[in-house]
Parts: C-alpha cells; sequence; structure tokens
C-alpha cells in the first residue's frame, strides 16, 4: 500500500524530502514508519522523543496504523513566544 509521507522543518533537511509517496507493508504504524526513515537518515533517531504524527490532517498516536492513501506528517517541536 501506498502513503503520502510529509515532513517539516529539521525532519526535512535530515529526511532530504518534503512529500513523497512510499510503499508500506499492511500493518504499518506510525512508529514503524519513523523507524524505517531513521535507519536511511543520520540523526532522524535522537528526534523520535518530540516527534509528533497527524494521520490525514488529525494527531495520531505512535501505535496508529497506516491504510492505503493516507496522508502522514512528521511534525517537529514548535517554539514560539
Amino acid at each position: 500500500m501506498n502513503v503520502r509521507v510529509l515532513a517539516f522543518a529539521r525532519l526535512r533537511e535530515l529526511l532530504g524530502f518534503g512529500e513523497r509517496v512510499v510503499a508500506v507493508p499492511d500493518g504499518t504504524t506510525l512508529d514503524g514508519l519513523f523507524a524505517r526513515f531513521a535507519g536511511d537518515a543520520p540523526g532522524l533517531s535522537a528526534l523520535r522523543a518530540s516527534t509528533r504524527f497527524a494521520r490525514n490532517g488529525a494527531l495520531a498516536s505512535a501505535t496508529t496504523e497506516v491504510r492505503d492513501g493516507d496522508e502522514i506528517a512528521l511534525l517537529p517541536p514548535v517554539g514560539g513566544g
């Protein structure tokens, strides 16, 4: 199945893309998807604890399974003032 992945800010820099369609096996969780990318992007693993996920525009837990056609956003921590 295919999912569309969006990456922002530092995550985009480490991954080398802002948007990409990727094929994943059935049963893949958001955390599993992140781990897949972390294997190819040095430094990404260090950001796992502060990274949040959105699935189809709604925040989702790391244990959420993705479905074919989902849009997954990898959200870095944000600051402001």
